[in-house]
């Protein structure tokens, strides 16, 4: 099958199109921290308000968990949206109630509105199908078509994203296909050579996306918490570092895998150790094989790559026509562990082929250390529906939009 999009959809003059966005941006004190998510919908919704359709923006943002909670209203989201635009964009207080209701019947021809989070109302992540049902066709009744552009949750079975796309005609957005354009680019016949970075916390988090790329990849570079895994399966200590200890055999078994594959798993050689979480801690450079030989023992946290290792992931980094990133080298939101991922990122932007930022914190990082998106080949929208891609699975947002 073909994924459908928004051409299948014919003239859109005068019609109501509900657009299932991903809006759900970081704010703090109700500014809006990050706005990227809310640009990377401005294709999709220029394209459309250009066709002269009336579009309903909808969207979650956080997880208020069925109850209306202020802190998780879209009412920022929708005024940056507006400044973006260029344009008016109406709010409506409620997502089926009747200020929805009135808002969505006020649109003129190439007016927009934003509905408020979809997620105060419980029926739009319910795991009972009826539920979901109920409220995706409440929804339903506000629009005559609905393009599906939030790539962040197309890995979800939700009312607005799998639900709705099924009662009302329904098309991917600009946003969708550019995401899989470029993610097949690394599953299907990548350019060589071809270098995965993978960091984060968890190595349970990145299990399948190891497992479906080791045969695709020349290189694996390993940072972050789920490194410390990794120095663990080969028999080092890693101090009060983030350890998953049943995942060691686990990660045995990758090991052996890789040198089977001729691939090159690349683990930090030194590692910025801590003697506590926290900016104003202590720390010093140390061996990755020696990292209870500090001074704080084994109460010592590894919390960053050290400096001889984010040089040579770089250099691996540069040298390859296909990268793929997800997930900081340490914790990158506290100064004295951010250099490691600024390395990284800094490599990212000096890659001749394609390189791909792999949304969540990795997207995130690249922002708040000073990077602009331009630098990138691609920045994901959709951590965990991108990972869930390239595991292999089938995206059930994505499988009924017919891809």
């Amino acid at each position: 099958m073909t994924l459908r999009t928004i051409d299948s959809l014919g003239s859109l003059q005068g019609k109501r199109v509900i657009v299932r966005c991903d809006l759900n941006v970081p704010l703090t004190d109700g500014q809006i921290t990050d706005d990227g998510r809310v640009r990377a919908s401005l294709p999709t919704l220029t394209a459309l308000l250009a066709a002269g359709a009336r579009v309903v923006v909808v969207s979650h943002l956080g997880r208020p968990d069925g109850q209306a909670v202020a802190k998780y209203s879209l009412a920022p989201v929708a005024a940056r949206l507006g400044e973006l635009l260029g344009q008016p964009v109406a709010f409506a207080t409620d997502t089926v109630g009747a200020s929805a209701t009135d808002a969505v019947g006020a649109l003129a021809d190439g007016e927009l509105v934003v509905l408020e989070n979809l997620r105060f109302n419980a029926g739009e992540t319910s795991k009972v199908q009826a539920e979901r049902i109920a409220f995706a066709e409440q929804l339903a009744t506000l629009g005559d078509a609905l393009v599906s552009d939030g790539f962040g949750v197309v890995h979800r079975k939700q009312a607005s994203v799998f639900d709705l796309a099924s009662i009302l005609p329904s098309a991917a957005g600009l946003l969708i296909q550019t995401e899989l354009e470029v993610l097949e680019r690394l599953t299907e016949k990548p350019e060589a050579p071809y270098a995965v970075v993978l960091g984060g916390s968890k190595v349970s988090d990145k299990l399948g996306v190891i497992g479906h790329l080791l045969p695709r990849v020349n290189s694996l570079l390993i940072g972050g918490g789920m490194l410390f895994t990794f120095l663990a399966a080969q028999g080092h200590k890693v101090g009060a570092s983030l350890l998953e200890s049943d995942q060691l055999d686990t990660v045995r078994g990758y090991l052996a895998e890789a040198e089977r594959l001729g691939v090159k798993i690349v683990l930090p050689t030194d590692i910025v150790v801590a003697s506590k979480f926290g900016a104003d801690a202590e720390h010093t450079i140390t061996a990755a094989d020696a990292i209870e030989d500090t001074p704080y023992g084994a109460a010592g946290l590894g919390l960053d790559i050290g400096p001889e290792s984010a040089a040579a992931f770089a250099a691996i980094i540069r040298s390859s026509q296909t990268v793929f990133w997800n997930g900081p080298m340490g914790v990158f939101e506290l100064a004295p562990f951010a250099e490691g991922t600024r390395t990284v990122a800094q490599a990212l932007t000096e890659v001749g082929g394609l390189s791909v930022v792999g949304g969540g914190d990795s997207a995130a990082a690249v922002r708040i250390l000073g990077f602009s998106d331009d630098q990138f080949g691609h920045i994901s929208t959709g951590g965990g529906a991108s990972l869930e891609f390239l595991e292999g699975k089938r995206l059930p947002g994505l499988e009924v939009l017919g891809w």
